[in-house]
C-alpha cells in the first residue's frame, strides 16, 4: 500500500470538503484548533461554499479541490472537513493515478467511507478513519480520541492494541481470531457502495462497521444488503464500533444488538463489539488498508502496521 509521510509540527494539513458545508464560525474555530497542534492549515475554496443547500460545492469542484491537494507539495496531509453527504459524488472525477503517485495521510470518517474504499482500491492508499475538522476537533476533542488521532498522524509506528476508554467494555460476539487489512466504515455508505466500482472489498479482510441515527430495522435492512451481497462469507473477521442514537423510534423491538446476533454471528467470523470508534463522545483513529490481527475471544484488536512512513 502507499502511505503518506508522518506529519510534525509546522507541517500543513489541507482542509478538504468532500461532502457537506460547514458554517464560518466552525471553520475558523476548526483551523485554529489545527493550529494549536502545531500545524499549519491550508483550507479548500469549497469549504467555503454551499450548493443546493447540502453540498460544499459541485461535486466537480470538490472532486477538482481534492485533485488539487494531493498535488500540492506544500500540503503534508489531508484532513476533511466534515462528512454529511456527497463523497460518492465525486469519485468518478478523481484522478487515482495522481493520488497514488502523491501519497498522504488522508482522514475522515462517516461519509468519507467512500473515499476510504476508493483510494483503498484505485490508489493502493492506506488511510485513517478519524475524527475530522469542522465535526469533532472544531469542538474539542476528549483525551482518549485525541491520543489516537496524534499518535496516529505523527508517529510512523503501528498503533498497536487498540484499548477503550474506562467504562467501555470491547466484548466477544463470535470467538477466534482473524488477521487481515481493515476496511468498512460508515454501515450506511458501505451499503451504498453495493455493486459500484467501489464497492468495499471485504475478502480475507476485517471489516469494520458503525453508524449513527439508524433505527434497527434500517440497521438490519443494510447487514442483509450486505450479509446478500457476499460480504460477510468474503470477509476474514469482523470489528464492530459506535452506535449513536440508533434506537426504536416508535416501537419496541430488536435492539442494534439484537440484529447483530441475528444477520452476522450465525456466519460465525470472528467478531468484537462496542470497539469506541464512529460516531460516539470517543473516537479513535483506526488505520485502513494496513495489517491487523484480532483476537476476539480475548477482545483485543491489534493494528500491526503503521499507517504512516
Amino acid at each position: 500500500m502507499n502511505k503518506g509521510k508522518a506529519l510534525r509540527a509546522g507541517d500543513t494539513i489541507g482542509v478538504i470538503a468532500t461532502s457537506s458545508p460547514a458554517t464560518e464560525e466552525v471553520l475558523v474555530k476548526s483551523i485554529a484548533a489545527l493550529e494549536d497542534f502545531g500545524f499549519k492549515v491550508k483550507v479548500s475554496g469549497t469549504c467555503r461554499e454551499t450548493y443546493g443547500g447540502y453540498l460544499a460545492g459541485t461535486p466537480q469542484q470538490r472532486a477538482f479541490e481534492l485533485n488539487a491537494m494531493f498535488a500540492d507539495e506544500e500540503v503534508d496531509g489531508i484532513m476533511c472537513m466534515r462528512g454529511g453527504y456527497g463523497a460518492p459524488q465525486i469519485l468518478n472525477y478523481l484522478d487515482y493515478d495522481l493520488i497514488a503517485q502523491n501519497p498522504k495521510l488522508f482522514i475522515g470518517y462517516s461519509d468519507i467511507t467512500a473515499l476510504h474504499s476508493a483510494f483503498g482500491q484505485h490508489a493502493s492508499l492506506a488511510t485513517l478513519h478519524g475524527p475530522m475538522a469542522t465535526s469533532d476537533i472544531a469542538h474539542g476533542l476528549n483525551d482518549w480520541t485525541k491520543q489516537y488521532l496524534l499518535r496516529a498522524m505523527t508517529r510512523p509506528e503501528p498503533l498497536g492494541k487498540i484499548v477503550n476508554p474506562p467504562g467501555e467494555e470491547i466484548s466477544c460476539l463470535v470467538e477466534g481470531q482473524a488477521s487481515g487489512h481493515v476496511v468498512g466504515g460508515n454501515l450506511a455508505l458501505v451499503a451504498a457502495l453495493m455493486g459500484t466500482p467501489y464497492q468495499v472489498d471485504t475478502k480475507g479482510k476485517l471489516l469494520f462497521l458503525e453508524d449513527i441515527d439508524e433505527e434497527p430495522y434500517r440497521i438490519d435492512r443494510m447487514l442483509t444488503q450486505l450479509a446478500l451481497g457476499g460480504v460477510f462469507d468474503d470477509c476474514a473477521g469482523i470489528i464492530i464500533g459506535t452506535w449513536t442514537d440508533c434506537l426504536p423510534k416508535k416501537r419496541e423491538g430488536f435492539s442494534v444488538l439484537d440484529v447483530f446476533q441475528n444477520i452476522v454471528v450465525p456466519y460465525g467470523k470472528p467478531t468484537l463489539w462496542n470497539v469506541q470508534i464512529g460516531h460516539g463522545t470517543t473516537n479513535m483513529a483506526l488505520p485502513f488498508g494496513v495489517e491487523a490481527s484480532l483476537d476476539a475471544t480475548a477482545c483485543e484488536l491489534t493494528i500491526e502496521e503503521s499507517v504512516t512512513v
